[in-house]
């Protein structure tokens, strides 16, 4: 795999929560994504971070909620299995999580979808402290 860029060891993909990285797109759009166990080879499943019912991160910087195999969207309670994304209860009953292709190569997880490359660890704004403060008055 030539194209594979090196995300994360395998360790890092904890069994009760998640990995999250962002990539970009080929229209320049960053995404959050993030790695989640699975029983299933190759052992990890990478999907876009958001609930497909509406604009909610599923990892919100502190792993996402993950019991018996299912990925729980922390705002309205939808499951998705973690290995195929699918839902099948309540608001995004239905729906599936846009994957994201990855591959483990010696305890490497590596990023192998043509669509996506590789940005940093973490999501969208980590390390954003938000605009500084321009006023001249001191407290």
């Amino acid at each position: 795999m030539s194209d594979a860029t090196a995300i994360a060891d395998r360790s890092a993909v904890t069994e009760g929560g998640s990995y999250r990285f962002t990539a970009e797109d080929a229209f320049g759009n960053e995404t959050e994504v993030i790695l989640v166990p699975c029983e299933e080879p190759p052992g990890v499943r990478a999907w876009v971070n958001n609930c497909t019912h509406e604009d909610q991160r599923l990892d919100a910087g502190r792993g996402a909620a993950i019991r018996d195999g299912e990925i729980i969207c922390p705002r309205h309670g939808s499951m998705f299995d973690a290995c195929s994304g699918e839902c099948d209860n309540g608001e995004a009953s239905g729906t599936t999580l846009p994957g994201v292709d990855v591959a483990v190569e010696d305890d490497t997880v590596l990023l192998t979808d043509e669509h996506y490359d590789y940005l940093h660890d973490g999501g969208l704004n980590d390390g954003d402290d938000g605009p500084g403060s321009s006023s001249h008055l001191s407290f």
